[in-house]
C-alpha cells in the first residue's frame, strides 16, 4: 500500500499536539475519523505507529520513524504543490515565542508575512524558552523565537543569533522608595527561566538582600506588579511599556542575551523555512539551528 497525503498530515499533527482529540481539532475533523484515518496509516505500514492511553498518545519507535519521513514527504509536496499551482505556499506553521517577544516583535511579522502568504495558517504557542526547548525536541512546535545567554549558539553547524537583547529592572517610577528597603521586593517569573536566573545572580553578585514577593509566568502580571508599585520585575528591553521606568544604579547591571531561531527539524519543511528566513531578516539576518 502507499502512503497517503491526508492520512500522513493527520499522523503529523497527532504527533505534534500528543492528542487525537486535540489534532482533530486542528485539522477541522472529527475525534472518530482522526481515529480512523490512524488505523488506516498503521495497516499501511503494517505495524503500530501510536501508543494508545488514556491522557492521549505517544509515538512507537515505529511512529518516531514515520514522524522523519512525513515530514520529508509532506515538504516535498507542498513545494511541489506551491510550484506547479502557482498560488503560493500553503499549510499550517507552529511557532513558538516568548510572551515579550510576541508582544515586541510579533505583530508586525505576523501582518507581513501574512499578507504576502495568506494560505498559511500560523499557529502561535507562548511560552517561556525552557517550556519551547521541550517543544522542539517533541517536534510539537516547527520552530521558536528562544532566549540565549549572549555570547552562546553561534560557532556550531553554522549557528548565528538573530539579534542581541537585554534584560532591565523595570518599577512604576524612575526613583521608586522601595529601593530602599533593606530586603527589596522582586517580582520575577519561574525559576528555571532564563530572566529569573539572572535576576538572582545579579542580587547575589552585588550582595543585596531580597525576597520574591511576587511570581508570575505571564509578561502582563509581571508589568501589572511592577505597576503596582510593590515590587521591581525583569523583562527584556524590547517588552517595556511607556507606563514603566527602567532602573539603573544602585541596580546591580543584569546580563546581555541572544535572540535566536530554532528549529525543530534539520530539515524544516518549505513553509516554515520561509517564515523563518521572513522572522530572521524582519530582526536581524541570521539564523540558528536547533540540532
Amino acid at each position: 500500500m502507499s502512503l497517503d497525503i491526508l492520512l500522513l498530515r493527520s499522523f503529523v499533527a497527532v504527533s505534534r499536539t500528543g492528542s487525537i482529540s486535540a489534532a482533530a481539532l486542528r485539522i477541522g475533523r472529527t475525534q472518530s475519523a482522526v481515529s480512523m484515518q490512524m488505523q488506516r496509516l498503521e495497516e499501511a505500514v503494517g505495524r503500530p505507529v501510536l501508543h494508545r492511553a488514556g491522557t492521549g498518545v505517544r509515538l512507537t519507535a515505529a511512529g518516531e520513524r514515520l514522524l522523519s519521513h512525513a515530514e520529508r514527504i509532506l515538504s516535498a509536496h507542498d513545494e511541489a504543490m506551491s510550484d506547479l499551482s502557482g498560488e503560493g505556499l500553503r499549510g499550517a506553521i507552529s511557532f513558538g515565542c516568548p510572551e515579550d517577544y510576541l508582544t515586541a516583535f510579533l505583530p508586525d511579522i505576523l501582518r507581513g508575512f501574512s499578507e504576502r502568504h495568506g494560505g498559511v495558517e500560523i499557529e502561535v504557542v507562548c511560552a517561556p524558552t525552557v517550556d519551547l526547548h521541550a517543544l522542539l525536541h517533541r517536534r510539537r512546535i516547527d520552530a521558536a523565537l528562544i532566549s540565549l545567554p549572549a555570547g552562546e549558539g553561534g560557532g556550531e553547524d553554522g549557528c548565528r543569533v538573530i539579534r542581541p537583547a537585554s534584560f532591565v529592572w523595570v518599577a512604576d517610577r524612575p526613583a521608586p522608595a522601595l529601593l530602599d528597603n533593606p530586603v527589596l521586593p522582586l517580582a520575577l517569573s519561574a525559576p528555571e527561566t532564563l530572566d529569573h536566573r539572572a535576576a538572582r545572580d545579579a542580587m547575589m553578585r552585588a550582595g543585596r538582600a531580597y525576597r520574591i514577593a511576587f511570581a508570575s509566568n505571564s509578561l502582563a502580571g509581571l508589568l501589572a506588579i511592577a505597576r503596582s508599585g510593590q515590587a521591581v520585575s525583569v523583562v527584556t528591553r524590547s517588552a517595556v511599556p511607556d507606563d514603566l521606568h527602567v532602573l539603573g544604579a544602585p541596580m546591580p547591571a543584569l546580563p546581555d542575551i541572544a535572540i535566536s531561531l530554532a528549529y525543530a527539524s534539520d530539515r524544516p519543511p518549505a513553509i516554515v523555512r520561509a517564515f523563518g528566513d521572513f522572522v530572521a531578516n524582519g530582526l536581524r539576518p541570521g539564523v540558528l539551528r536547533y540540532r
